[in-house]
Protein backbone atom coordinates (compact mmCIF):
# COMPACT_ATOMS: atom_id res chain seq x y z
CA UNK A 1 0.00 0.00 0.00
CA UNK A 2 1.31 3.50 -0.78
CA UNK A 3 2.22 5.66 2.19
CA UNK A 4 0.70 8.76 0.62
CA UNK A 5 -2.71 10.05 -0.46
CA UNK A 6 -4.16 11.47 -3.67
CA UNK A 7 -6.27 14.56 -4.08
CA UNK A 8 -8.29 14.37 -7.27
CA UNK A 9 -8.70 17.85 -8.72
CA UNK A 10 -11.09 16.84 -11.48
CA UNK A 11 -11.02 18.40 -14.97
CA UNK A 12 -8.37 21.12 -14.83
CA UNK A 13 -7.21 23.64 -17.41
CA UNK A 14 -3.44 24.10 -17.16
CA UNK A 15 -1.70 27.46 -17.54
CA UNK A 16 -0.72 26.69 -21.14
CA UNK A 17 -4.22 25.66 -22.14
CA UNK A 18 -4.40 21.86 -22.06
CA UNK A 19 -7.25 20.30 -20.10
CA UNK A 20 -6.38 17.28 -17.96
CA UNK A 21 -9.62 15.35 -17.31
CA UNK A 22 -8.55 14.31 -13.80
CA UNK A 23 -5.51 16.09 -12.43
CA UNK A 24 -4.12 14.17 -9.43
CA UNK A 25 -1.94 15.55 -6.67
CA UNK A 26 -0.07 12.99 -4.55
CA UNK A 27 0.86 14.19 -1.08
CA UNK A 28 2.06 12.95 2.30
CA UNK A 29 1.58 14.49 5.73
CA UNK A 30 3.66 14.37 8.92
CA UNK A 31 2.58 15.46 12.37
CA UNK A 32 -0.82 16.74 13.49
CA UNK A 33 -2.78 19.76 12.29
CA UNK A 34 -3.48 22.08 15.20
CA UNK A 35 -7.14 22.71 16.13
CA UNK A 36 -6.79 26.32 14.95
CA UNK A 37 -5.03 25.14 11.75
CA UNK A 38 -2.11 27.48 12.41
CA UNK A 39 0.83 25.06 12.08
CA UNK A 40 0.81 23.88 8.46
CA UNK A 41 4.23 23.80 6.77
CA UNK A 42 4.28 23.18 3.01
CA UNK A 43 7.35 21.42 1.59
CA UNK A 44 7.20 21.03 -2.23
CA UNK A 45 9.46 18.53 -4.00
CA UNK A 46 12.50 19.20 -6.19
CA UNK A 47 13.73 17.97 -9.59
CA UNK A 48 13.42 14.21 -10.04
CA UNK A 49 12.41 13.84 -6.38
CA UNK A 50 9.42 12.25 -4.72
CA UNK A 51 8.52 12.67 -1.07
CA UNK A 52 10.56 9.54 -0.28
CA UNK A 53 13.70 11.44 -1.31
CA UNK A 54 13.10 14.65 0.65
CA UNK A 55 11.40 13.50 3.84
CA UNK A 56 14.77 12.77 5.47
CA UNK A 57 14.85 16.28 7.00
CA UNK A 58 11.52 15.75 8.79
CA UNK A 59 11.71 14.42 12.33
CA UNK A 60 12.28 15.42 15.96
CA UNK A 61 15.33 17.65 16.08
CA UNK A 62 15.61 17.82 12.28
CA UNK A 63 15.08 20.81 9.97
CA UNK A 64 11.29 20.38 10.06
CA UNK A 65 9.97 18.97 13.33
CA UNK A 66 6.56 17.21 13.18
CA UNK A 67 6.29 17.43 16.95
CA UNK A 68 5.15 21.02 16.56
CA UNK A 69 4.33 21.39 12.87
CA UNK A 70 1.95 19.72 10.44
CA UNK A 71 4.13 19.18 7.39
CA UNK A 72 2.66 18.51 3.96
CA UNK A 73 4.79 17.37 1.02
CA UNK A 74 2.91 17.85 -2.27
CA UNK A 75 4.59 15.90 -5.04
CA UNK A 76 5.30 18.10 -8.05
CA UNK A 77 3.52 17.37 -11.29
CA UNK A 78 5.82 15.33 -13.59
CA UNK A 79 7.57 13.51 -10.70
CA UNK A 80 5.88 10.16 -11.37
CA UNK A 81 3.46 10.20 -8.41
CA UNK A 82 1.34 13.26 -9.14
CA UNK A 83 0.03 13.57 -12.70
CA UNK A 84 3.00 13.02 -15.03
CA UNK A 85 3.71 11.82 -18.57
CA UNK A 86 4.21 8.31 -17.14
CA UNK A 87 0.76 8.33 -15.47
CA UNK A 88 -1.37 10.00 -18.14
CA UNK A 89 -3.71 7.86 -20.25
CA UNK A 90 -4.24 8.29 -23.98
CA UNK A 91 -4.40 10.58 -25.86
CA UNK A 92 -1.57 12.19 -23.90
CA UNK A 93 1.06 9.52 -24.56
CA UNK A 94 3.68 9.28 -27.29
CA UNK A 95 4.78 12.88 -27.20
CA UNK A 96 1.39 14.52 -26.63
CA UNK A 97 2.26 15.44 -23.07
CA UNK A 98 0.80 18.70 -21.74
CA UNK A 99 3.05 21.48 -20.46
CA UNK A 100 3.15 21.78 -16.66
CA UNK A 101 4.31 24.98 -14.94
CA UNK A 102 4.77 26.05 -11.35
CA UNK A 103 1.59 28.09 -11.78
CA UNK A 104 -0.16 24.73 -12.15
CA UNK A 105 1.67 23.25 -9.16
CA UNK A 106 0.91 26.05 -6.71
CA UNK A 107 -2.72 26.43 -7.76
CA UNK A 108 -3.24 22.71 -7.17
CA UNK A 109 -1.45 22.96 -3.82
CA UNK A 110 -3.66 25.91 -2.86
CA UNK A 111 -6.73 23.78 -3.44
CA UNK A 112 -5.18 20.99 -1.37
CA UNK A 113 -4.46 23.12 1.70
CA UNK A 114 -7.80 24.94 1.54
CA UNK A 115 -10.16 22.17 0.49
CA UNK A 116 -8.60 19.20 2.29
CA UNK A 117 -7.12 20.85 5.40
CA UNK A 118 -9.21 24.02 5.68
CA UNK A 119 -6.07 26.17 5.92
CA UNK A 120 -5.95 29.75 4.62
CA UNK A 121 -2.66 30.81 6.25
CA UNK A 122 0.52 28.74 5.80
CA UNK A 123 3.04 29.05 8.63
CA UNK A 124 6.06 28.27 6.43
CA UNK A 125 6.84 27.15 2.91
CA UNK A 126 10.19 25.38 2.75
CA UNK A 127 11.75 24.42 -0.56
CA UNK A 128 15.04 23.45 -2.19
CA UNK A 129 15.82 23.93 -5.89
CA UNK A 130 12.55 23.44 -7.82
CA UNK A 131 10.82 23.22 -4.45
CA UNK A 132 12.16 26.70 -3.71
CA UNK A 133 10.86 27.92 -7.06
CA UNK A 134 7.42 26.78 -5.98
CA UNK A 135 7.83 28.51 -2.61
CA UNK A 136 8.62 31.82 -4.33
CA UNK A 137 5.69 31.36 -6.73
CA UNK A 138 3.46 30.88 -3.68
CA UNK A 139 4.77 34.03 -2.03
CA UNK A 140 4.26 36.11 -5.15
CA UNK A 141 0.88 34.74 -6.27
CA UNK A 142 -0.78 34.30 -2.85
CA UNK A 143 1.04 36.67 -0.47
CA UNK A 144 -1.94 36.85 1.87
CA UNK A 145 -1.66 33.11 2.55
CA UNK A 146 2.09 32.80 3.21
CA UNK A 147 3.61 33.89 6.52
CA UNK A 148 7.20 32.70 6.02
CA UNK A 149 9.45 31.27 3.30
CA UNK A 150 12.75 29.42 3.54
CA UNK A 151 14.10 28.85 0.02
CA UNK A 152 17.45 27.17 -0.58
CA UNK A 153 19.55 27.02 -3.78
CA UNK A 154 16.80 28.29 -6.05
CA UNK A 155 15.56 31.21 -8.14
CA UNK A 156 12.49 33.28 -8.82
CA UNK A 157 13.25 33.10 -12.55
CA UNK A 158 15.45 30.56 -14.28
CA UNK A 159 18.58 32.41 -15.39
CA UNK A 160 20.06 32.24 -18.91
CA UNK A 161 23.09 30.28 -17.67
CA UNK A 162 20.83 27.85 -15.79
CA UNK A 163 18.94 27.31 -19.04
CA UNK A 164 22.20 26.45 -20.80
CA UNK A 165 22.84 23.81 -18.12
CA UNK A 166 19.35 22.41 -18.67
CA UNK A 167 19.87 22.31 -22.44
CA UNK A 168 22.97 20.21 -21.87
CA UNK A 169 21.12 17.78 -19.61
CA UNK A 170 18.27 17.55 -22.13
CA UNK A 171 20.67 16.92 -25.03
CA UNK A 172 22.47 14.20 -23.07
CA UNK A 173 19.28 12.34 -22.20
CA UNK A 174 17.72 12.61 -25.66
CA UNK A 175 20.90 11.34 -27.35
CA UNK A 176 19.75 7.87 -26.28
CA UNK A 177 18.73 5.60 -29.18
CA UNK A 178 15.27 5.22 -27.63
CA UNK A 179 14.45 8.91 -28.27
CA UNK A 180 11.74 9.24 -30.92
CA UNK A 181 11.84 13.01 -31.26
CA UNK A 182 8.91 13.72 -28.92
CA UNK A 183 9.09 10.81 -26.44
CA UNK A 184 11.04 7.66 -25.58
CA UNK A 185 10.12 4.41 -27.34
CA UNK A 186 11.83 2.37 -24.60
CA UNK A 187 13.59 2.95 -21.30
CA UNK A 188 16.63 5.16 -22.10
CA UNK A 189 19.15 3.41 -19.85
CA UNK A 190 22.22 4.76 -21.64
CA UNK A 191 20.83 8.29 -21.62
CA UNK A 192 19.89 8.11 -17.94
CA UNK A 193 23.36 6.91 -16.97
CA UNK A 194 25.00 9.64 -19.06
CA UNK A 195 22.64 12.24 -17.59
CA UNK A 196 23.68 11.24 -14.08
CA UNK A 197 27.37 11.71 -14.87
CA UNK A 198 26.84 15.09 -16.51
CA UNK A 199 24.66 16.22 -13.62
CA UNK A 200 27.28 15.14 -11.05
CA UNK A 201 29.76 17.63 -12.46
CA UNK A 202 27.34 20.53 -12.13
CA UNK A 203 25.70 19.62 -8.82
CA UNK A 204 28.88 19.50 -6.69
CA UNK A 205 31.72 21.99 -6.45
CA UNK A 206 35.27 21.68 -7.72
CA UNK A 207 36.49 21.58 -4.12
CA UNK A 208 34.11 18.72 -3.34
CA UNK A 209 35.87 16.58 -5.93
CA UNK A 210 39.40 17.82 -5.26
CA UNK A 211 39.07 17.04 -1.55
CA UNK A 212 37.23 13.75 -2.27
CA UNK A 213 34.41 14.69 0.07
CA UNK A 214 32.38 11.80 -1.31
CA UNK A 215 34.50 9.53 0.92
CA UNK A 216 32.91 11.00 4.04
CA UNK A 217 29.49 10.26 2.57
CA UNK A 218 30.20 6.53 2.43
CA UNK A 219 31.51 6.02 -1.11
CA UNK A 220 34.69 4.04 -1.77
CA UNK A 221 35.78 5.68 -5.02
CA UNK A 222 34.80 8.39 -7.49
CA UNK A 223 33.30 5.72 -9.75
CA UNK A 224 31.29 4.34 -6.83
CA UNK A 225 29.93 7.87 -6.20
CA UNK A 226 29.01 8.38 -9.86
CA UNK A 227 27.32 5.00 -10.26
CA UNK A 228 25.45 4.65 -6.98
CA UNK A 229 24.64 8.28 -6.23
CA UNK A 230 24.12 9.78 -9.69
CA UNK A 231 23.38 7.09 -12.25
CA UNK A 232 21.23 5.36 -9.65
CA UNK A 233 19.36 8.56 -8.88
CA UNK A 234 18.05 9.04 -12.42
CA UNK A 235 17.65 5.35 -13.34
CA UNK A 236 14.72 5.31 -10.88
CA UNK A 237 12.71 7.69 -13.06
CA UNK A 238 10.90 7.80 -16.39
CA UNK A 239 12.79 9.60 -19.13
CA UNK A 240 9.61 11.33 -20.26
CA UNK A 241 8.92 12.52 -16.69
CA UNK A 242 12.44 13.89 -16.32
CA UNK A 243 12.14 15.83 -19.59
CA UNK A 244 8.76 17.25 -18.56
CA UNK A 245 10.26 18.35 -15.22
CA UNK A 246 13.16 19.98 -17.06
CA UNK A 247 10.62 21.94 -19.07
CA UNK A 248 8.86 23.13 -15.89
CA UNK A 249 12.21 24.23 -14.50
CA UNK A 250 13.22 25.95 -17.75
CA UNK A 251 9.96 27.95 -17.80
CA UNK A 252 10.06 28.88 -14.10
CA UNK A 253 9.38 32.61 -13.69
CA UNK A 254 7.23 34.05 -10.90
CA UNK A 255 6.26 36.96 -13.18
CA UNK A 256 5.15 34.87 -16.17
CA UNK A 257 1.43 35.06 -15.50
CA UNK A 258 -1.62 37.25 -15.90
CA UNK A 259 -1.04 38.89 -12.51
CA UNK A 260 2.49 40.22 -12.95
CA UNK A 261 2.64 40.24 -16.79
CA UNK A 262 6.38 39.60 -17.02
CA UNK A 263 7.42 42.28 -14.52
CA UNK A 264 9.88 40.39 -12.32
CA UNK A 265 10.53 43.35 -10.00
CA UNK A 266 6.79 43.65 -9.37
CA UNK A 267 6.50 39.92 -8.74
CA UNK A 268 9.41 39.91 -6.28
CA UNK A 269 8.02 42.99 -4.55
CA UNK A 270 4.74 41.14 -4.01
CA UNK A 271 6.45 38.58 -1.74
CA UNK A 272 5.65 40.03 1.68
CA UNK A 273 6.32 36.86 3.69
CA UNK A 274 9.19 36.94 6.16
CA UNK A 275 11.80 35.07 4.14
CA UNK A 276 15.31 33.68 4.31
CA UNK A 277 16.86 33.01 0.91
CA UNK A 278 19.82 30.63 1.09
CA UNK A 279 21.98 30.02 -1.97
CA UNK A 280 25.10 27.91 -1.71
CA UNK A 281 28.33 29.81 -2.21
CA UNK A 282 29.52 27.04 -4.56
CA UNK A 283 26.29 26.34 -6.48
CA UNK A 284 27.24 26.33 -10.17
CA UNK A 285 23.80 26.93 -11.67
CA UNK A 286 21.68 28.62 -8.99
CA UNK A 287 24.42 31.12 -8.23
CA UNK A 288 24.66 33.24 -5.10
CA UNK A 289 25.03 36.41 -7.17
CA UNK A 290 21.78 35.74 -9.06
CA UNK A 291 20.04 34.97 -5.77
CA UNK A 292 21.35 38.14 -4.12
CA UNK A 293 19.92 40.31 -6.91
CA UNK A 294 16.49 38.71 -6.54
CA UNK A 295 16.49 38.82 -2.73
CA UNK A 296 17.26 42.55 -2.75
CA UNK A 297 13.93 43.16 -4.47
CA UNK A 298 11.90 41.26 -1.85
CA UNK A 299 10.65 43.63 0.89
CA UNK A 300 10.95 41.29 3.88
CA UNK A 301 13.73 38.89 2.92
CA UNK A 302 17.16 38.10 4.35
CA UNK A 303 19.97 36.93 2.06
CA UNK A 304 21.79 34.19 4.01
CA UNK A 305 24.25 32.16 1.87
CA UNK A 306 25.27 28.63 2.87
CA UNK A 307 29.08 28.60 2.99
CA UNK A 308 29.73 25.08 1.76
CA UNK A 309 31.84 22.99 -0.62
CA UNK A 310 28.83 20.81 -1.45
CA UNK A 311 27.61 22.93 -4.36
CA UNK A 312 23.92 22.75 -5.14
CA UNK A 313 23.49 19.86 -2.71
CA UNK A 314 24.26 22.16 0.22
CA UNK A 315 20.56 22.97 0.07
CA UNK A 316 19.59 19.30 0.46
CA UNK A 317 22.40 17.96 2.66
CA UNK A 318 21.18 14.50 3.53
CA UNK A 319 24.83 13.37 3.56
CA UNK A 320 26.28 16.47 5.24
CA UNK A 321 25.29 17.22 8.87
CA UNK A 322 27.16 20.55 8.92
CA UNK A 323 24.99 22.07 6.19
CA UNK A 324 21.87 20.53 7.74
CA UNK A 325 22.63 22.46 10.94
CA UNK A 326 22.70 25.70 8.95
CA UNK A 327 19.27 24.95 7.49
CA UNK A 328 17.88 23.94 10.86
CA UNK A 329 19.04 27.27 12.34
CA UNK A 330 17.37 29.25 9.54
CA UNK A 331 14.02 27.49 10.02
CA UNK A 332 14.27 27.97 13.79
CA UNK A 333 14.95 31.68 13.27
CA UNK A 334 11.91 32.00 11.01
CA UNK A 335 9.55 30.07 13.27
CA UNK A 336 10.85 31.81 16.38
Amino acid sequence: MPDYAYYDLGPTVLQHGATVPNLRLAYKTYGTLAPDRSNLVLYPTSYGAQHYDTQWLIGPGRVLDPTDWFIVIPNMFTNGLSTSPSTLPEPFGHGRFPVFTHWDNVHAQKRLVQEVFGVDSIALIYGWSMGGQQALHWGSLFPEMVQRICATCTSAKTSPHNKVFLEGVRATLTADAAWAGTHFRDRPVTGLRAMGRVYAGWAMSQTFYREELWRGAGFSSLEDWLVRSWEGNFLRRSGDDLLASLDTWYRSDISDNEIHKGDLAKALGAITAKSIIMPSTTDLYFTASDSERETAQMPNAEFRPIVSDWGHRAGNPNLNPQDEAVLRKAVADLLG
